[in-house]
């Protein structure tokens, strides 16, 4: 499979280039990939490529030229190619196809992936890269769900300095006055296939896939005249031939035998001689005829570009005038888009504000719910606390009361015991001693009764 991938800037190429590789097992050659390692690696091509595509403006003829003639001659493009970037103007176009059929690799096909101007002004300013793995974004028709970052790999979203409006409708202007006519060239050679390049990523592909598999093993059609002295150069050989030839024949005419006569030998040199110089005449009218062909073949060609550069600039102007119309339009709707982009940001924020206020109101009534809840049976245990430790205590005062009063009762017994038993004693003392009294008193009485006696 040898085919070149054409489109305006963001048209998808490169994602269908990718995919078939991988489908095919042919190399992709973008001239996108190739200028962005040269200028990583600050080659000279490379700093003059990053000039270029830093203005907006497409890389010189010269300098794409030079990176994708080194890598046609890899090994890995032997049996096939997918080239999308190049070519990118007629010149670049004529150029290829002189190199391919110096390589016996002429291109089986140019497939154009046709999208309009507005669909290209929103994907390529929607565009987005993740710098880790390569994959694709569109703020527009396919953002990632973590915002800023790659939702395969976490890694960072790139948006590139050239994907904004200015440069994009920079690029779009050099494409519609330079690319666009390739459509025409390669239509020419009936070597054109056009596939509609909106809608989903597969069933593009799909598409793609079944105009490759539809193409022809090769196409027969027309060489580029190169414009040089190249074109002359079959000729030139051809007309060195004859005085080749008659050199040979000067050789065999002289005879080597020294026996041979000297006159016979002077006429041959005569009749070579005579053969000699028409043959160089032959040969000095032959190169003017081919340099007068070679003349007329280069006022045509001249004649040519001058009225294709005469197209070329009618066509610039009448695009320059189409583009600022559809620019000023695009730029419109992407304000439109952006706008209502906005609104829908600001809707979303203060939905998502609202609702955090909500909930955060929820967890905070929770909360509070749960702290009253927990408060309060704090404050329940506190009081059955409380509670038991006074009946504890009131047991405890009661039990108190009553010991208190059994031992003041038994204080008391023993104290009417010991009262008692003090009373008995005294009781007895005392009886004693009324008795010793009454009997010291009739003792008496009975001394004075006697005295008296």
């Amino acid at each position: 499979m040898k085919i070149v991938l054409l489109g305006a800037p963001g048209s998808g190429k490169g994602t269908q280039a990718k995919l078939l590789s991988t489908k095919y097992g042919v190399p992709q050659i973008s001239t996108g990939d190739l200028l962005r390692a040269a200028v990583k690696a600050e080659s000279l091509l490379g700093l003059q490529a990053k000039a270029a595509m830093d203005s907006g403006r497409l890389v010189s003829d010269e300098i794409v030229l030079a990176m994708i003639k080194e890598r046609l001659a890899a090994p890995d493009a032997k049996e096939g190619f997918i080239l999308d970037g190049f070519p990118r103007n007629i010149p670049q176009a004529e150029a290829l196809d002189l190199m391919l059929d110096r390589l016996n690799q002429p291109l089986q096909s140019a497939l154009l992936i046709d999208v309009d101007f507005d669909s290209l002004i929103q994907r390529m300013t929607g565009r987005r890269t993740c710098e880790s793995c390569g994959q694709m974004y569109n703020i527009y028709t396919s953002p990632s769900k973590l915002d800023d970052q790659c939702d395969k790999c976490g890694g960072n979203l790139h948006h590139r300095a050239d994907d904004n409006e200015e440069t994009i409708g920079n690029r779009l202007r050099v494409y519609e006055a330079q690319t666009a006519p390739l459509i025409d060239y390669y239509k020419g050679q009936s070597r054109l296939r056009t596939i509609q390049g909106i809608g989903d990523i597969q069933d593009i592909f799909n598409a793609v896939c079944k105009v490759v598999d539809d193409l022809p093993e090769t196409v027969e059609f027309a060489l580029p005249n190169s414009g040089t002295d190249e074109s002359t150069a079959p000729a030139d050989n051809e007309s060195e031939s004859p005085s080749v030839t008659a050199s040979a024949e000067v050789k065999k005419a002289v005879p080597t035998s020294e026996s041979a006569p000297k006159k016979k030998v002077v006429a041959k040199k005569a009749v070579v001689k005579k053969k000699a110089a028409t043959s160089k005449t032959a040969v000095v009218n032959k190169k003017a005829a081919v340099k007068k062909k070679a003349a007329t073949k280069k006022k045509a060609v001249i004649k040519k570009k001058a009225a294709v550069k005469k197209k070329v600039a009618a066509k610039k102007k009448a695009t320059k005038k189409v583009i600022t119309r559809k620019k000023a339009a695009a730029k419109k709707k992407v304000a439109t888009k952006k706008k209502v982009a906005t609104k829908k940001k600001v809707a979303v924020k203060k939905k998502a504000a609202a609702k955090k206020t909500a909930t955060k109101k929820v967890v905070t009534r929770k909360k509070a719910a749960a702290k009253k809840k927990v408060a309060t049976k704090k404050k329940v245990a506190t009081k059955k606390k409380v509670a038991v430790k006074k009946k504890a205590a009131a047991k405890k005062t009661a039990t108190k009361k009553v010991v208190t009063r059994k031992k003041a009762a038994a204080k008391k017994k023993v104290a009417t015991k010991k009262k008692v038993a003090t009373k008995k004693k005294v009781t007895a003392k005392k009886g004693v001693t009324k008795k010793k009294a009454v009997t010291k008193k009739k003792a008496a009485t009975k001394k004075k009764a006697a005295r008296r006696r």
